[in-house]
């Protein structure tokens, strides 16, 4: 299909409607005229057929007629103009119609009455041309014999007067639609200008230019909307790519610490002969060194299968106690190194969740809540409802999270330590995982932290109608 330019309809538009509005207001004027003639004919054909009638009831009229008849002929002026004057059932007295042109034939007014424009009939010759006629009774007085007077006008004046005006109206509004599309082409250039502006500043952006933004100044107020949604999505370019940077250099650094580690360590081991107990030993911290590069590769691998179109989770009913039992039971060894307890409440109930991603996000936040409370502490498990889902929550007692770190923390690579320290004990891609699996399920998940407690909650929805394929 072949594209039109926004000139160009544009254009098209406004001169196809400047030609039918003139050709409307043109063909309003146009049978108003006809009108007007219409009813000035028809008048002067009642008041010649009413002159004759009157003068036909003088005898010396009729004598008049029978002697010369052309001067009836000549008063009539034209060969348009018709007349047949005969008695009734009887000769004809006078006919005027040199082309021997034939009239329809008519009811005549009955003598006495009134003419009226009611009595003219319409109708057309053969080739076209309007034709008006009537019949009219003339009065018998005197001991006359009535006479039928039959008048008739062939129309050819009017007919080409009416076509002039109706081919003057089609060449004007032809003509003025040419000079609109004209004018309409430049007002529509003139008009998308600032779409061309616009064109040319978005064309200067690049990812080097990011932080762009379009300005609205000289543009219309209808591009206002657009140009606001082109700047949120080059502020979410612009995010993006500035986390995209983030994660590769935060990517890099903790893959270069294990890597570095086992160079250093084979190094070590291979620049002199060593017994077998350094050897196991070295194995072992090797072993333990490609164990979190196999880690992280695997939480990467997730994260990029999450974001993938097509993915299908199998969502299923599950018994929110039963699933905090059981990883609370999973992390209880770990937490009692550090004095901690497990402690599970709340209300219970169902989540509509893939029972797998479910238990890896809680396993998460249960690690990571294990991580950084302070000794002989509690975490708590709970479950509560809300108003179209259910709440998984996951509570403990340490340092606070400030309010500026809260909206980063669920991004890949994050910590809240910016020195990186803790980097060999943590990949960052936790609180990451969890967030791709609450939005695998349509759900949120947020946390708050103040006055040394930190809760971190997944917001289940109760059945969404459409499962959502990422």
């Amino acid at each position: 299909m072949k594209r039109i330019s926004l000139t160009a309809r544009l254009t098209t538009m406004l001169a196809s409607f400047s030609f039918f509005a003139l050709i409307m207001m043109g063909g309003a004027l146009y049978f108003a005229l006809e009108h007007q003639l219409t009813l000035r004919d028809d008048a002067a054909l009642v008041s010649r057929v009413d002159q004759i009638s009157t003068l036909l009831k003088d005898l010396d009229a009729r004598k008049l007629i029978n002697e010369k008849p052309h001067l009836f002929a000549n008063m009539l002026g034209n060969t348009e103009s018709l007349l047949i004057i005969r008695y009734v059932n009887g000769p004809t007295l006078l006919q005027v119609n040199p082309l021997e042109r034939e009239i329809p034939t008519v009811k005549p007014v009955p003598e006495g009455q009134r003419l009226t424009l009611a009595a003219v009939h319409h109708s057309a010759m053969p080739d076209g041309t309007p034709l008006i006629y009537m019949a009219k009774m003339s009065p018998s007085s005197g001991g006359l014999m009535p006479l039928e007077i039959i008048s008739a006008r062939i129309l050819t004046d009017r007919a080409r007067v009416l076509q002039m005006y109706r081919n003057n109206i089609i060449l004007f509004a032809a003509m003025m639609a040419v000079v609109s599309g004209g004018l309409a082409y430049l007002f529509a250039r003139r008009g998308v200008s600032p779409l061309h502006r616009l064109a040319n500043r978005m064309n200067d952006i690049s990812t080097r230019t990011l932080s762009s933004r379009l300005a609205n100044d000289d543009a219309p107020r209808e591009l206002d909307l657009l140009i606001e949604q082109v700047n949120a999505m080059l502020e979410r370019l612009e995010n993006g790519f500035e986390q995209l940077k983030q994660v590769s250099a935060d990517m890099a650094h903790d893959l270069r610490t294990p890597i570095t580690v086992l160079l250093g360590q084979t190094e070590v081991g291979l620049s002199m002969p060593r017994d077998d107990a350094y050897y196991h030993r070295l194995l072992g911290s090797n072993f333990e060194e490609l164990q979190r590069l196999s880690r992280m590769i695997d939480n990467m691998l997730f994260l990029a299968q999450a974001e993938q179109p097509g993915l299908v989770i199998n969502r299923a009913k599950l018994d929110v106690a039963t699933s905090m039992k059981q990883i609370s039971d999973y992390f209880e060894d770990l937490a009692a190194e550090k004095n901690i307890r497990i402690n599970t409440v709340g209300q219970g109930g169902t989540v509509y969740a893939d029972s797998l991603l479910f238990r890896r996000a809680l396993a998460n936040l249960l690690s990571n809540a294990v991580k950084h409370a302070v000794p002989a502490s509690e975490i708590i498990l709970s479950a509560s409802p809300f108003p179209g889902g259910i709440s998984v929550n996951v509570t403990n007692r340490g340092e606070a999270i400030p309010q500026q770190q809260q909206e980063k923390i669920f991004d890949r690579f994050y910590r809240a330590d910016p020195s990186r320290h803790n980097s060999a004990e943590a990949s960052g891609l936790g609180l990451a995982i969890v967030r791709s699996i609450m939005q695998l399920h349509q759900g949120t998940c947020r946390v708050g932290s103040e006055y040394g407690t930190t809760t971190f909650g997944l917001c289940f929805p109760d059945a969404p109608t459409t499962d959502r394929n990422v």
